[in-house]
Parts: structure tokens; C-alpha cells; sequence
């Protein structure tokens, strides 16, 4: 029997669409003073990761998110594509995003049966908080771009269905697939 993508994810411990901690704002990190929780949740948040991509390959990337495991603070961890390492987010915000957008088709963990077309900024700069309390900014372009800021929409209790122009539904993960566009990023 075929398990749809959905319920392999929700089987791997990923939250699932419907669930209220998906639709709220997470509560950020105090920094330094829970350094152990926000390291505790970002290990917890690799752990998924992993498990995740044991059954599912990631050609372009992935994230996930803390509200996606369950808990509801600000974290998010995105594994860009190739050997380049992990990006821990904390407390991320986007100060900056460039005119420039385009659109791609992503998918989300937590529902991963269908795969939806996102506008989404070329280039966007983000501060996120060091485990000491610093600010640190960082700049990202194109696909690393997009991956870092639906994981941080997800921190903001947004889905990436919100970010879909007027009229536009996504589609099932099977008529995707046949677009001939399977390079999209998927979170």
C-alpha cells in the first residue's frame, strides 16, 4: 500500500496542516539566558532533519521549523543544497527584501502532497540572534533566499499558501511532478 507523502511526514513526527501551532506567531528566544533551550531545540530540529532525510531526498534543500515539531519558539534550521553547511535561525527577522521576485514551486512538510507556486524575493537580509545574544545579519539570494524565508514565515505562522497570488491553488504533488519543474524547493 502507497503511504501519501502527508503521512509519512506526520509518521517522522512533522506537524501537519490544521494544527494551530502552524498558524501562530512563535515566541522568541531570550539570549543568552536560554542558550540550553535554544541549543536543546535546534539538536532536536537536526534530529528531524535527519530522520526526514532518510526517506526523502532533498536535491535542492530543505528547512524546517520549530512550530513543525511541535514547539512553538524560534527556531528554524535550513540545509542548503550540496555540501554547504546547516544555517541555524534564531529569533530571525527580515529586514530587507530585494524588488526583484520570481516564481517557484514549494513544497512544505507539513503538507506535502501538493506543491504550490510562490512568488518570492530574489534576495532577502535577515538578522537572526547568536547563541550569545548577538545580532548577526546575513544576505541571501535565489533558491537560498527562498528557503530561508518560508522557514521564517513559518516562525511567523504563515504557510506558504498565503504567499500564493489571488487565484492561484496548488497542485496535487502528482500533477506537479509532470510540469516538468520537480527542481523546486521544498521545506
Amino acid at each position: 500500500m502507497d503511504v501519501r507523502p502527508s503521512q509519512q511526514m506526520r509518521d517522522l513526527g512533522v506537524v501537519q496542516q490544521g494544527a494551530g501551532i502552524l498558524t501562530e506567531p512563535a515566541r522568541p528566544f531570550d539570549l543568552p539566558a536560554e542558550r540550553d533551550e535554544a541549543e536543546r531545540i535546534t539538536d532536536e530540529l537536526f534530529a528531524a532533519m535527519e530522520r526526514i532525510g532518510q526517506v526523502h531526498p532533498f536535491a535542492k534543500g530543505m528547512g524546517i521549523a520549530a512550530p513543525q515539531i511541535g514547539i512553538a519558539r524560534a527556531a528554524a534550521v535550513v540545509q542548503p543544497p550540496g555540501d554547504a553547511p546547516a544555517i541555524i535561525l534564531l529569533n530571525p527577522r527580515i529586514t530587507a527584501r530585494s524588488k526583484e521576485t520570481d516564481d517557484q514551486y514549494e513544497g512544505c512538510l507539513s503538507f506535502f502532497d501538493v506543491r504550490g507556486l510562490v512568488p518570492r524575493p530574489l534576495k532577502v537580509t535577515v538578522e537572526t540572534a547568536a547563541l550569545t545574544g548577538e545580532t548577526v545579519t546575513t544576505v541571501y539570494e535565489r533558491g537560498l533566499a527562498r528557503l530561508i524565508h518560508h522557514e521564517i514565515d513559518h516562525l511567523d505562522g504563515l504557510l506558504y499558501t498565503a504567499r500564493m497570488k489571488a487565484g492561484v491553488e496548488p497542485i496535487a504533488v502528482e500533477e506537479y511532478r509532470q510540469t516538468g519543474r520537480a527542481w523546486a524547493y521544498e521545506h
